[in-house]
């Protein structure tokens, strides 16, 4: 009789045909010979699944939820999480913000997203911001904050970044920040204005930076506009103050 090949060890690849055994007449007592291959095959095809199903698994556990539900990276939003942001860098390359002064867009509470969006204007030094035609610069920061409980906000994060407020404007100058999140943009518009948004987690956070003129002199109307200040060499601050805005998010 010819027994089934053992299951410990190595594949041994010459017992991969199924052998009979019909060298003679048996004995009355004598089991039919059987073919001993197919039991093995399917013993080797059970043991290949059992663990490909374990690591499938792992995977999905190390991945996290199936739900679709993004890591939130501990983001939350306090009672008043724009009261909360200092400004530190942004106030010592322009101005400080303007104290007790600020303008909330409300903020949303809902088990799939909470935001979040104000804007803080900085402080006028008049001295420093009045051009010699009379024309005054003032700065406001404008702070969103959205974070995405159930969905995860990448594919909608990426296809947008062009996209502004007024519009989409394919004039916009997208240039990538690394280092910061998942993934960073800063985005510089015509009109003086600059912002920069990341990605991290199921967290979408904006920080921006608008300039505008007026004109200040009772005694005699403009002649001419001036032009609007640069604001690229700010950018440094507003990576600055935006790792200082996400670190207050998650305390």
């Amino acid at each position: 009789m010819i027994s089934e090949p053992e299951m410990a060890g190595e594949f041994d690849a010459s017992a991969e045909r199924e052998v009979l055994d019909h060298s003679g007449p048996q004995a009355a007592g004598d089991r039919p010979p059987r073919a001993t291959r197919p039991r093995a095959r399917w013993l080797w095809a059970l043991g290949g699944a059992v663990v490909a199903s374990a690591v499938w698994g792992a995977v999905l556990f190390a991945g996290g939820p199936r739900d679709g539900a993004p890591d939130m990276h501990g983001y939350r939003l306090g009672q008043d999480p724009c009261g909360a942001v200092a400004l530190k860098s942004i106030g010592a390359a322009i101005s400080p913000r303007a104290p007790g002064t600020r303008f909330e867009a409300g903020m949303l509470r809902h088990d799939a997203l909470d935001r979040a969006q104000c804007y803080i204007p900085l402080r006028t030094e008049s001295e420093q911001q009045r051009s010699d035609k009379g024309w005054h610069v003032s700065y406001t920061v404008t702070i969103k904050v959205a974070l995405h409980k159930k969905t995860d906000p990448r594919v909608e994060f990426e296809a947008g970044r062009t996209a502004t407020d007024l519009g989409v404007d394919p004039e916009t100058e997208v240039e990538v920040v690394p280092e910061l999140g998942d993934k960073a943009y800063l985005l510089s518009l015509e009109g003086g204005e600059q912002e920069l948004r990341v990605l991290d987690g199921g967290a979408v956070l904006s920080l921006g930076i608008t300039s505008s003129l007026a004109w200040e002199d009772d005694g005699q109307s403009p002649d001419a506009a001036v032009e609007l200040p640069d604001l690229a060499p700010h950018k440094a601050a507003m990576i600055s103050d935006m790792r200082d805005l996400m670190t207050d998010l998650k305390s």
